[in-house]
């Protein structure tokens, strides 16, 4: 009877050390949020590409605006050539956040691309979109400091009821989708949409 309860008592004992030194460090450990990614300073050379790469983004978005699909294929290839140059080799970070970089860097020419061999301003303007959202992406990834940049929507840009984003340096909406040479609309949806976020990584 002894040697019966003298095992109950090792096996509690044992259950204890467990339940402290194992089974509470476990669950300490997974219910801990791995730190986010963070990126240190960049160098002059690459703010000044992205900023250059952005100012042409603009230059882009404008031509949508005034359905001149000569100036869209024209400032898209503007885009490629940048995009496809950026030196993401003086970006100070994470290699996980230099290959994320990289690969928006890498849809954003693609698209460059797409839009230059798209016949229609439509399916120019939806290469457009998937552009933007890469150039959105990538701004944030490497948490662009040189200037104010707004994300803009437009509930309707194609077939009146599918939604598209952009980018813009101002708060004011022009819509790059809907244009002022609209076939249905003319210039009267030209303000359509609304500014959904912005970034301003500056003071950060």
């Amino acid at each position: 009877m002894k040697k019966v309860l003298l095992l109950f008592g090792v096996m509690f004992l044992l259950v204890i050390v467990y339940w402290v030194f194992f089974k509470k460090n476990r669950d300490t450990t997974e219910n801990v949020e791995p730190a986010p990614l963070t990126v240190a300073n960049k160098s002059d050379a690459f703010n000044s590409a992205i900023a250059t790469l952005l100012g042409n983004y603009y230059e882009l978005k404008d031509a949508f605006v005034d359905w001149d699909t000569a100036k869209i294929n024209n400032a898209a290839i503007k885009v490629k050539l940048l995009a496809d140059s950026l030196p993401l080799n003086q970006l100070k970070a994470d290699s996980t956040i230099v290959d994320m970089a990289d690969n928006y860097a890498g849809t954003i020419s693609g698209e460059s691309v797409g839009i230059v061999g798209e016949t229609d301003i439509v399916g120019k303007r939806r290469s457009f979109y998937t552009l933007s959202q890469s150039m959105y992406d990538l701004l944030r990834t490497v948490r662009y400091d040189g200037e104010m940049v707004y994300w803009q929507h437009c509930p309707m840009a194609f077939n009146d009821t599918e939604e598209a984003f952009w980018l813009s340096n101002k708060n004011q909406v022009v819509n790059p989708y809907l244009g002022s040479k609209h076939p249905k609309y003319k210039n009267a949806m030209l303000h359509c949409g609304d500014v959904m976020d912005s970034l301003d990584y500056r003071k950060k």
